[in-house]
């Protein structure tokens, strides 16, 4: 497990279109499906990974409390499910209904989408406006597997409150931290090690 951090998108990047199936229904899941939406949350996730599991029912409450809102929550999972069957699209579709994921759970078996985003760990953020611009792009929170410190939600739920108040979202922000998404060998991204 290697401690992988955000690449820190440039703020004010226009949100990479995508088409991937979801891991519940099959359909077929891109920007467009959004578009009614204020705000668009696109989360890069996965089963297996520590730092997910730590966070996985702030997750879920996450999308339970803005289901009705004027934010859209799109996860997806690019890991290679060859090397790690528990990121796999039927292990994932039992993830979601396991934890009660209110949002679409998507799986990118190119790894292209999570390149475009330049994704580089399980879990990270990037949260866009309704003009679909890069607002935020960072941790979760303070909290970390044997940090000590609760998981609360407190930087990224900050940002999704000003984006949806039309109020400016705080320019300080910190990296999300986790596992690096595991690339299928001799897919790696420039971006990676």
């Amino acid at each position: 497990m290697a401690l992988t951090a955000s690449t820190m998108l440039p703020i004010g990047t226009k949100a990479p279109d995508f088409d991937l199936p979801e891991v519940v229904s099959g359909k077929a899941t891109s920007l467009s499906t959004f578009a009614d939406k204020k705000a668009l949350l696109v989360m890069f996730i996965c089963r297996h990974c520590p730092f997910v599991k730590h966070v996985q029912q702030e997750l879920a409450q996450l999308g339970k409390d803005y289901f009705t809102s004027d934010l859209a929550i799109v996860a997806i999972s690019a890991n290679d499910a060859k090397n790690y069957p528990d990121d796999a699209p039927d292990s994932l579709k039992a993830f979601a209904t396991e934890q009660g994921f209110t949002f679409t759970l998507c799986y990118d078996e190119s790894q292209e989408t999570a390149k475009a985003y330049t994704a580089a760990c399980t879990p990270d953020f990037f949260l866009f406006d309704g003009s679909r611009r890069l607002v935020y792009r960072g941790q979760l929170d303070d909290s970390r597997p044997s940090n000590g410190k609760p998981v609360t939600g407190a930087d990224l739920r900050a940002a999704i409150e000003a984006v949806l108040a039309d109020k400016p979202v705080a320019t300080e922000q910190k990296p999300s931290v986790g596992c690096n998404i595991k690339w299928k060998p001799g897919n790696q991204p420039s971006y990676f090690g």
